[in-house]
């Protein structure tokens, strides 16, 4: 397959178009966004919907998280990653799978619809994890397009994937929320470096391969200026795969949570890695044969309470 996004091969990093679509659906009067958030999708690369949870739903989910928190130890080992140089949980991954809950949300139509409409077909878990920052000692996550990696290290071959946040805490601007360059997704940057075998190892807790040049970056943020969307548990913060996104860390008392779902379009499977020999594992994201999500409706909470 043709690599049309190649990066990670030249001593310089450059601007590439973008040659795929943002919003791969024609707006209509049932879509599950409105034609301005549609529109807000397409220019920006990100959205926020808010109130989409109850409060009720969104305690349910709040308690499942802490009980995941609470004891890692009954969760796959390679699926819960550290803060380096610590011990608090930083991420769970593939939690989709190893928590009905979490599985059930990510399966919701109130997410799940809305990745269909945008990414213009079927829809399936390319990733999925719990983010935790905690008070005080919750590191950044660095500037970075997710779709770099995911094109350079699992074989995504075409920008027809997003990433859905759904806040389980308050999102403030003090406690290193989500930061995005609006408008940064319609370019790909490409990154310089040669790609460590198991990269993965250490990119989950800081990732020093596959982030962009510090004057690239500043170009990007003069030209489109930085946002740091902020909301209440229950919120979801909706950003296309090429938006270049990060957060400072986070040192104020009040920790910040997250349940993060990465939706691919099913034409948009996994093939070889393009820049290494060597894929990342399953956990990190999904390969083979695609299982594609049919949207349930209804309260997260009605099975568990049957």
């Amino acid at each position: 397959m043709q690599d049309v996004y190649p990066s990670r091969h030249a001593d310089v990093a450059e601007f590439l178009p973008r040659l795929d679509p943002v919003v791969h659906s024609q707006w209509r009067d049932d879509a599950p966004v409105s034609r301005a958030q549609a529109d807000q999708f397409d220019r920006d690369g990100f959205l926020v919907l808010e109130d989409i949870f109850s409060d009720a739903e969104v305690a349910f989910l709040q308690r499942e998280a802490g009980k995941l928190l609470a004891d890692p130890q009954a969760l796959e080992d390679e699926t819960v990653i550290t803060e380096p140089g610590g011990k608090e949980v930083r991420s769970i991954f593939k939690i989709h799978a190893q928590s009905d809950v979490i599985g059930r949300l990510a399966a919701d139509s109130r997410l799940a619809g809305v990745a269909q409409f945008l990414l213009g077909d079927r829809v399936y878990i390319h990733q999925s994890r719990l983010n935790y920052k905690p008070g005080f000692t919750g590191k950044e996550f660095f500037w970075h397009s997710d779709f770099e990696t995911w094109h350079v290290e699992d074989g995504m071959p075409r920008m027809r994937a997003l990433s859905m946040s759904v806040l389980l805490a308050d999102n403030t601007p003090n406690n290193g929320p989500l930061m995005l360059i609006p408008g940064s997704h319609k370019a790909f940057l490409t990154c310089i470096g040669e790609t460590p075998d198991d990269h993965y190892r250490q990119s989950l807790k800081k990732q020093e391969y596959g982030v962009p040049d510090e004057d690239s970056l500043a170009e990007l943020a003069h030209k489109h200026g930085i946002v740091a969307p902020t909301g209440k548990p229950g919120s979801v913060v909706i950003f296309d795969c090429n938006t270049m996104h990060g957060s400072n860390g986070n040192i104020t008392p009040f920790p910040r949570a997250n349940a993060f779902m990465v939706y691919n379009a099913v034409s948009n499977r996994l093939t070889a890695p393009f820049g290494v020999d060597k894929p990342r594992p399953e956990f990190i994201a999904a390969r083979g044969e695609p299982e594609a999500i049919t949207p349930v409706k209804g309260l997260l909470m009605e099975e568990a309470l049957a």
